[in-house]
């Protein structure tokens, strides 16, 4: 699928954040949209049945198998991928939609999808949580007290595979003091808003006054 320039031209920036299972992303993210204001998580489309309390728009768009795939055929979609027997997929429209708007998109997805985002714009920011170390990963997937011992082995070797993707991305992030990963989170987005290309979409009109 071609590049779309006009990723090039929005006052929002879009972001991949990725993260093995366990490094706190979810946690991270959250903290960010409560203290940065015009940042969204992007919603995704999936063929996994609603749970109680989901609302379609708001937690995903909830189609069929049938839709899913005419919509992959149709080109709708930045990324999109099978996990277990579910698929999900981001819309291309609907990010475009929000970057238009001037705001910043964040993609929750790992370096598969990360690779397929690049492959279709070369406007995106990839950002990688890690955790300080492998007994602090493994000693936080303990901690959900939801797992058995193997289950956590098998979280434990999906996570370094993970892992070994991190030179894909443009920036680390190391989350040991959540409070210092949360800062360093925010001051990404904060400093690409200063950006000449994404300040002289942001303020045209402004530009435009000073200069006449």
């Amino acid at each position: 699928m071609k590049k779309h320039s006009k990723f090039t031209t929005t006052a929002g920036n879009l972001y991949i954040i990725a993260a093995p299972s366990g490094a706190g992303k979810t946690s991270l993210v959250k903290q960010l949209l409560a203290s940065t204001p015009q940042v969204e998580v992007s919603i995704s489309h999936t063929t996994r049945p609603r749970r109680p309390g989901e609302q379609d728009g708001v937690d995903y768009y909830f189609v069929n198998t049938d839709t899913f795939q005419a919509l992959v055929q149709e080109g709708v979609f930045l990324e999109y991928a099978r996990v277990f027997d579910y698929y999900y997929g981001t819309s291309r429209y609907a990010v475009m939609e929000r970057l238009r708007a001037g705001i910043d998109v964040i993609l929750e997805i790992d370096w598969q999808g990360a690779r397929q985002v690049r492959a279709r714009t070369p406007k995106v920011y990839t950002i990688f949580i890690l955790p300080p170390s492998r007994a602090a990963l493994r000693q936080r997937l303990q901690h959900r007290g939801q797992d058995a011992e193997a289950v956590i082995a098998r979280r434990m070797q999906d996570a370094i595979n993970e892992i070994s993707h991190f030179h894909e991305f443009d920036y680390i992030v190391i989350n040991d003091n959540f409070d210092d990963a949360r800062e360093a989170l925010r001051a990404i987005f904060i400093a690409n808003r200063q950006l000449r290309e994404v300040q002289v979409v942001r303020y045209r009109e402004l530009l435009q006054v000073l200069l006449s």
